[in-house]
């Protein structure tokens, strides 16, 4: 019976042996279950956006603006006279404060045909020179037939016409002004001397007209050449020294016929007025072989040309006072000069004006001038005209310009102001 006892209770014990064991595995299985669960990653922080940067605004369209060429020699043997003429045109820029037109400056001493035909390839619509009459035929030449007209800086009417425009100092304007202004005080009878050479003979031209628009009469007009003896024998010819030597009745004739001495009075020169188309340096070394001839200063006006007016030291010759010629006013001409001094350390020439004055003129037609189109060549011959440094002027239907002038005496001034329009 013991047997089976002892079989029953082992058999009891490992029934709940096992059911603990199964228990406790179970728990430990629950145990190492938790303890090899993985950590959880620590959260990844995205870096901050990049800052918002504004869009830089789109630039704004330049200005367009037509193109207006300068030809002017900026080497060479006439180099002071184109910077000059250069330097005023930028300070007529500048004095615009926001010009309408854009100036192009191209350098003229290898050839002015060359030079425009770089200023036709860069599109220019207008040209403001050349210097010298003789260069404006290349110029035509390298414009080709475009609408683009040429305001050359040369006083040669003959080259004028066409889209040609001449803005140069007309010595035959001032030649007229001169004697009108003589003949208003009087003076009835006129003689001339002039220089060989084309400036002498448009000068002579000139005094002719001016003398019979006037009401005058012309005496002698007696070219001469600059050589001393020559001044003398021109002298003694205008004032028709040996015609009125003879006819004092007791002359004495050297065997070649002239005229040795004279032992009577001689009656006067047969002219009240004298025209020295030359500079005024030019005019005083006639005055003493004039003077011999009894046409020397306080026996007859002496009247001069437009060159006088680049010749400020004239005033000091004791000799030239009370001499008459014509210019443009000055009075802003000497203002622009002293802010050229100023600017460029020196002295601008006498020309610079018609710089200055050319871009005055471009940017006070620019309304006129739609970008792209043609510059309106009718504008130039407004009758009413344009003013500028050198005062008031205007073109007529030859191209040539006409200019409002004073008379000037030596030694007194402004005797007869400039019309201030036309």
């Amino acid at each position: 019976m013991g047997t089976g006892i002892v079989h029953h209770s082992i058999k009891s014990v490992n029934r709940r042996g096992w059911q603990a064991l199964r228990a406790a595995s179970l728990g430990l299985a629950l145990l190492v279950a938790a303890c090899s669960t993985p950590k959880k990653a620590a959260p990844v922080v995205a870096p901050p956006p990049p800052p918002v940067v504004a869009p830089k605004p789109a630039p704004l369209p330049e200005a367009r603006l037509n193109k207006v060429a300068l030809l002017v020699p900026l080497s060479g043997a006439n180099a002071a006279l184109g910077e000059s003429i250069a330097n005023a045109a930028a300070m007529a820029m500048a004095d615009l404060g926001k010009p309408q037109v854009q100036l192009v400056t191209y350098d003229t001493a290898a050839g002015a045909g060359e030079a425009a035909a770089r200023a036709m390839a860069d599109g220019a619509g207008l040209i403001l020179g050349p210097l010298l009459g003789s260069e404006v035929p290349a110029v035509q030449a390298a414009v080709a037939g475009r609408p683009v007209p040429i305001l050359s800086f040369s006083n040669d009417a003959a080259v004028a016409g066409g889209n040609v425009f001449v803005l140069g100092f007309q010595p035959g304007q001032a030649i007229a002004r001169v004697v009108s202004y003589a003949r208003m005080r009087g003076v009835e009878r006129f003689a001339a001397l002039v220089p060989q050479g084309v400036y002498g003979q448009r000068a002579q031209l000139s005094f002719v007209k001016a003398v019979n628009d006037a009401g005058g009469r012309s005496t002698a007009v007696v070219p001469y050449t600059r050589e001393p003896a020559k001044l003398l024998a021109a002298a003694r010819l205008v004032t028709n020294y040996d015609a009125r030597v003879r006819a004092s009745g007791k002359p004495m004739i050297r065997p070649d016929g002239t005229v040795a001495r004279v032992a009577g009075a001689l009656a006067p020169v047969p002219f009240q007025a004298l025209l020295v188309a030359d500079s005024g340096a030019a005019t005083a070394r006639f005055l003493q072989p004039l003077s011999r001839f009894g046409a020397g200063p306080g026996q007859v006006v002496i009247l001069g040309t437009e060159l006088w007016n680049n010749e400020p030291g004239l005033a000091a010759v004791p000799a030239l006072k009370g001499a008459l010629y014509a210019t443009v006013p000055d009075a802003r001409f000497n203002s622009l000069a002293a802010r050229y001094r100023a600017k460029h350390g020196g002295n601008p020439s006498r020309l610079a004006s018609l710089g200055y004055d050319a871009v005055l003129l471009a940017h006070g037609l620019a309304a006129r001038w739609p970008y792209g189109q043609a510059f309106p060549r009718a504008s130039l011959l407004a009758r009413d005209g344009f003013s500028g440094i050198d005062g008031a002027f205007r073109f007529t239907a030859s191209g040539v310009v006409e200019r409002g002038l004073e008379v000037d005496q030596l030694g007194s001034g402004t005797v007869s102001p400039a019309p201030a329009s036309f």
